[in-house]
């Protein structure tokens, strides 16, 4: 009972239910809420503190930055959903709200859209050279387990595309990526889809701040290539796999083009069959048949696994420090 007072105590102020039902729309930033709400950023960060301590906002860190959504677990959470949801829709206060928040997602979106365009060419390339997005895409639905999925985890999500792709068919969606860039391009997607379970955290792929065992299935698409360490990338992904979870990695097949290492930065030229499945051994995982799909010159293989009852602790690499570059 003590969790319910301190939680309709924290909520019973009119800032502090704008604040729940503005964060229910998606991740803001207190330089957001000050903007929305037209108040002094100590107040609204006094504000955020009583409902995150509370248990009604996530609160999640990004370099000096901080973001909060509405709670996703824990005792609070469907009691901040309920209040939102009280909310009447025609409420004037609520409604201007709204208007200033679909403002500010255009403004992101725009942002986003001009920061991919100067980047885009570098993509566009690289698609030109392996089988077509959408073959890829088709053969990772074709493998979600059958028993279906509530927690997934994009390691590298880049700009959201498997966010996207995998967010309708999903409890609850968590990408990361060590881009603020990116993470900005994703959101902006993700905000236009209106994918509210989805949510997007800067985080070292090496290192992830995300509990043991908490996901049903992890997906690594073409960020491998990217890794100094590769199998440690997959053990860290094993490690946050439940038992019986599932791991898919998309990525290139050994190749020789060497123009893509000077001028796209990748580590890796692709990845044999054995290389990629000896990494998910050591790391716990059962590997399943391997999928090609050949393109010209690249061919982009999937290399599926499954998370075994225990993992070892000689599959367990010791902690790292932290990475630089694309995760």
């Amino acid at each position: 009972m003590d969790f319910l007072l301190t939680a309709l105590k924290a909520a019973a102020e009119p800032t502090r239910l704008r604040i729940l039902a503005l964060c229910a729309h998606g991740e803001l930033s207190v330089t957001d809420l000050t903007q929305l709400l037209g108040q002094s950023q100590p107040r609204v960060s006094r504000h955020l503190k009583l409902l995150c301590d509370a248990g009604l906002l996530d609160r999640f860190r990004e370099g000096t930055f901080a973001r909060f959504r509405l709670a996703a677990g824990g005792p609070s959470a469907e009691l901040a959903e309920t209040l939102v949801d009280t909310i009447p829709a025609e409420d004037g206060v609520l409604a201007r709200d709204l208007e200033k928040l679909e403002a500010l997602k255009r403004a992101r979106t725009e942002a986003a859209a001009s920061y991919f365009r100067d980047n885009a060419a570098r993509w566009h390339e690289i698609r030109s050279l392996h089988a077509p997005e959408r073959e890829v895409e088709s053969t990772l639905l074709r493998l979600l387990p059958e028993r279906g999925v509530h927690d997934f985890i994009d390691i590298g999500t880049g700009t959201g595309r498997m966010l996207e792709l995998f967010g309708p068919l999903v409890g609850r969606a968590v990408g990361v990526d060590s881009s603020r860039e990116m993470l900005t391009v994703a959101r902006a997607r993700l905000g236009q889809a209106d994918l509210r379970n989805c949510q997007v955290r800067q985080a070292d792929m090496y290192q992830l701040p995300l509990a043991d065992a908490s996901f049903d299935l992890a997906v690594i698409h073409q960020v491998l290539h990217y890794a100094e360490d590769p199998a440690e990338v997959l053990a860290e992904a094993a490690r946050v796999l439940r038992p019986g979870g599932r791991l898919l990695v998309a990525d290139f097949s050994r190749h020789a083009l060497e123009s893509l290492r000077a001028d796209h930065a990748h580590r890796r030229l692709g990845f044999t069959d054995d290389e990629v499945t000896g990494w998910c051994r050591a790391a716990g995982l059962c590997c399943g048949p391997v999928i090609h799909l050949p393109g010209d010159p690249l061919t982009v293989t999937v290399w599926p696994a499954t998370r075994l009852a225990t993992i070892t602790a000689a599959a367990t690499p010791p902690a790292t420090a932290s990475r630089s570059g694309v995760s």
